[in-house]
């Protein structure tokens, strides 16, 4: 399951297309440009359904069926985007009915972990797995009483350390509208 999400985690975060497919060169070097029909190139990420404040955010690829995943970007009291949350449910996964791919900054305090809580419920805290150039990833399994809390909540909270302020937490409103109905079409992924 693991290598599963980092590969997931992979090709969302390579979702902008290699310039080689993007556009075409005449012999000498000049760009002709490609047609703009609005639909979404190999490799591109877009948004199939919304849901309250959930996109069902797609891969496009060469297969049959793209894959999605239950996504929210979640941002500051300024409106800035700060972190992505990402969710896809598990076929057979055991404890873990579900899993998420949180992206936050770099420079945010790895020890520290990354905490969810729901309505102001104690959270759970989960490590973070690596780190790129995006930011650094947290991969989390959800439980079926995690899901159940989603389900029912109304605001789960995303709560991190920064590295260069680790006397404070940044917590980031992640609103549940929604939820319900995009966890219900959301892919399942066999692990």
């Amino acid at each position: 399951m693991l290598r599963y999400l980092m590969s997931l985690s992979t090709l969302a975060l390579l979702a902008t297309p290699l310039p080689v497919i993007a556009q075409q060169t005449a012999g000498s070097g000049l760009d002709l440009g490609q047609p703009v029909d609005g639909s979404p190139q190999l490799g591109e990420r877009y948004s199939k359904d919304k849901y309250g404040d959930w996109d069902l955010a797609c891969i496009k690829t060469e297969a049959e069926k793209d894959p999605c995943s239950l996504l929210q970007i979640l941002k500051d009291e300024s409106g800035n985007a700060i972190a992505e949350f990402s969710l896809f449910r598990l076929a057979d996964g055991g404890q873990a009915v579900a899993a998420a791919t949180v992206v936050v900054p770099l420079e945010t305090l790895l020890p520290a972990q990354l905490t969810l809580s729901i309505d102001g419920a104690s959270g759970k805290r989960y490590n973070y797995s690596f780190c790129n150039q995006l930011g650094c990833v947290a991969q989390i399994g959800l439980t079926a009483s995690d899901i159940d809390a989603l389900v029912k909540g109304k605001v789960a909270t995303l709560s991190l350390v920064p590295a260069v302020a680790p006397d404070q937490v940044v917590s980031l409103k992640m609103p549940l509208n929604g939820f319900t109905v995009g966890y219900s079409v959301v892919d399942v992924v066999k692990n």
